[in-house]
């Protein structure tokens, strides 16, 4: 640790003013201070903080309280016992502009022009330099010869942001944080976290997502993203700025505001003469943060960001790495409730998933890995989690997938889901009703459960037994799963790739099951269910079939295949991979069930298969449904004409009247 260096008395105003240069020696003095300012490293707090309760000042002591939870449990009791005042320095806890947050929801949902509380998020895109952790030698350190020090994004440069967002949540005590969930990196030559998602789940019920980073482009002013039911808010936290945004069907404006802040040393005083009610931001309600804290310090160390996946700038004292892309990362994280590992960022850890499938490129001979199968373990709740296929890729490796994008986090790759099953939502995100006569958010969320996967000892194809569990724990359906891939080359257009036959069947199990949509619930060509698949960023796209063309005219339509062209580009491609990553390819989407097909492209581009276009389809128990979908994925654009030439002749077993044939 450095020394502590000598401080003149010509160096400290007041003629009177008495100096000591260790605590000790101020202890010794028997002056008998009213408030003690503890404003030093974080290894220091706990040992300082004590010492100076025995004096029986009050304590203004810096965020973080201390370095461990088991030190701040025994500041607590030792400060509870001593009956003094422990103000922590989160000033943005300060802030008058919590206050008008708090009152958006005081009066009840009904009266809120945001609705509901019903989620929270951090987000910070600062920028530190390499002078910034050679400035003292504990900087960027977990552990220091042997002393905790915690001192990463998310419990120093950026503790405020979390402080805040975990004050809005409701939760302030150790005991109101039910679970901590961390994903930890550096980019910079440190060994503290520079780049972390924590999620945290509140006994209140609601989740918190903080997404953080020192390693962006530019530095930006961190925010606290308030999720209502009804709309959102943004705190702006540094400059006490709140943003209201109301849902714009009820035709409110968006408000901003800007408010003051209340100085935390003044708030102590003011404590202490009776002129305030508490403090502000006291040791007590900082053991939700510290809660975080020793989840950070005891769990996993954080992970190295490769070079080649970070882009360096600056020199010398200014050198800082720049991840690419970090801002929309973690506008993701955030969004979705995700870490970045689930979302697939290029630099984190691998997602958690169950197998990858493998085929054999003609071209090169090689084994290459064209999907992945996701477990969706780690989807958030109302983002309805199932299994799903991610990171879906053409033989060329152009990305042909995306899952949770900004426009809607509830899209997973590629899979089965339903917006209304017995009125439960197996889609994911807001529920659109007749009663309303649109999308609201309500507490009806079920999962897809994985009961048993089987892989082909080739990697290319997959059986598994699914449960569709509702809101209310009960299993609903089962689904029997096929997922079969094989490579083609198909020789009058040259078009090589692979074809991936999907096949599910649901089967009611104890009671009459009802399968819905929006379209059925009323909202006029909003038939989605069933069979989806979300595409990236598509550029320029073509979307045709054998009789029809362009978006408009393709949806709903029930023609026995549906082209869908592009040119790809996906956020999940690092740095090393950009040349491979994007690209055109030709998605040939056959069915052989007569259902709609649902297409989107102007929105946001996406492929489904519908079941319950505009009318419920019942299941009374023990029946059950069976689809089966063929896509064919080639590199490149292919045209009407050679389309159409692929779907009728891809296969031996191809048949002669155009449509794509049962596998």
């Amino acid at each position: 640790m450095e020394s502590t260096p000598r401080i003149r008395a010509d160096q400290v105003r007041g003629e009177n003013t008495r100096i000591f240069n260790t605590f000790e020696e101020f202890l010794e003095s028997g002056l008998k201070p009213d408030i003690i300012i503890i404003s030093t490293p974080i290894s220091t707090h706990a040992d300082l903080a004590m010492k100076a309760l025995a004096t029986g000042a009050d304590l203004y002591l810096e965020k973080p309280p201390t370095a461990t939870l088991g030190q701040y449990e025994t500041l607590l009791d030792a400060a509870q016992a001593a009956g003094v005042n422990v103000q922590v320095g989160f000033q943005a806890l300060g802030s008058l502009a919590l206050q008008a947050v708090s009152e958006l929801f005081g009066a009840g949902a009904e009266n809120s022009p945001i609705g509901a509380l019903r989620a929270v998020g951090a987000s910070g895109n600062w920028l530190r330099t390499t002078g910034y952790y050679n400035r003292s030698p504990w900087a960027g350190h977990r552990q220091l010869n042997g002393v905790e020090i915690a001192d990463g994004v998310v419990t120093n440069p950026l503790a405020h942001a979390v402080a805040s967002a975990l004050r809005i949540a409701g939760a302030q005590r150790s005991g109101d944080v039910v679970s901590v969930t961390t994903d930890l990196y550096h980019a910079h030559q440190i060994e503290a976290d520079d780049t972390s998602v924590v999620k945290v789940q509140t006994n209140t019920g609601i989740p918190l997502t903080a997404a953080l980073t020192v390693c962006a482009k530019e530095q930006q002013d961190p925010w606290i993203t308030i999720y209502g039911t009804e709309g959102s808010a943004i705190l702006y936290y540094t400059r006490d700025e709140l943003v209201i945004r109301p849902n714009p069907d009820f035709g409110r404006p968006e408000t901003s505001q800007t408010f003051s802040r209340v100085n935390l040393l003044e708030n102590l005083v003011d404590v202490r003469s009776g002129t305030a009610p508490q403090l502000l931001s006291s040791l007590e309600s900082a053991g939700a943060f510290m809660r975080v804290l020793e989840e950070i310090r005891t769990g996993s160390e954080p992970a190295g960001i490769q070079e080649e996946q970070v882009i360096p700038a600056g020199e010398g004292e200014e050198f800082h790495p720049v991840i690419p892309n970090i801002e929309h990362f973690i506008d993701r994280s955030v969004a979705a409730q995700s870490d970045f590992s689930s979302l697939g960022a290029p630099w984190a850890a691998e997602p958690e998933s169950s197998g990858k499938f493998t085929l054999e490129n003609p071209s090169t001979e090689q084994k290459q890995t064209v999907a992945r199968l996701r477990t969706g373990k780690d989807i958030s709740v109302t983002n309805s989690p199932r299994p799903f296929l991610d990171e879906l890729k053409t033989m060329g490796g152009v990305h042909i997938s995306d899952q949770r994008p900004l426009d809607h986090t509830w899209h997973l790759g590629v899979g089965v889901a339903l917006q209304d099953v017995n009125g439960n939502n197996f889609w994911g995100g807001r529920t659109y009703t007749r009663a309303d006569s649109r999308y609201v958010w309500r507490q009806d969320h079920g999962h897809i459960r994985t009961v048993a996967n089987s892989f082909a000892p080739n990697g290319s194809s997959l059986s598994s037994q699914l449960e569709w569990v509702s809101h209310q724990q009960h299993v609903l359906l089962d689904e029997q799963r096929i997922v079969d891939f094989r490579a083609f080359n198909h020789q009058s257009t040259g078009a090589t790739g692979w074809i991936m036959d999907f096949t599910f069947s649901l089967s009611a199990r104890e009671e009459s099951v009802s399968i819905g949509s929006p379209g059925s619930n009323g909202r006029l060509n909003g038939g989605y269910g069933g069979f989806f698949w979300r595409l990236p960023k598509a550029n320029n796209p073509d979307i045709f079939t054998e009789t029809a063309s362009g978006e408009e005219q393709v949806h709903g339509s029930r023609s026995p295949w549906l082209a869908f062209a592009a040119e790809f580009s996906s956020d999940a491609v690092g740095l090393a991979q950009r040349d491979t990553g994007h690209g055109e390819a030709t998605l040939i989407f056959c069915g052989d069930d007569g259902d709609p097909w649902f297409v989107r492209s102007s929105g946001y581009p996406g492929v489904g298969s519908s079941l319950a276009w505009d009318a419920p389809l019942i299941l009374e128990p023990g029946a059950s449904l069976a689809r089966h979908l063929r896509v064919l994925v080639a590199d490149g654009r292919w045209s009407g004409p050679a389309a159409s030439s692929i779907a009728q002749e891809y296969g031996s077993d191809s048949q002669e009247d155009g449509t794509c044939p049962q596998r």
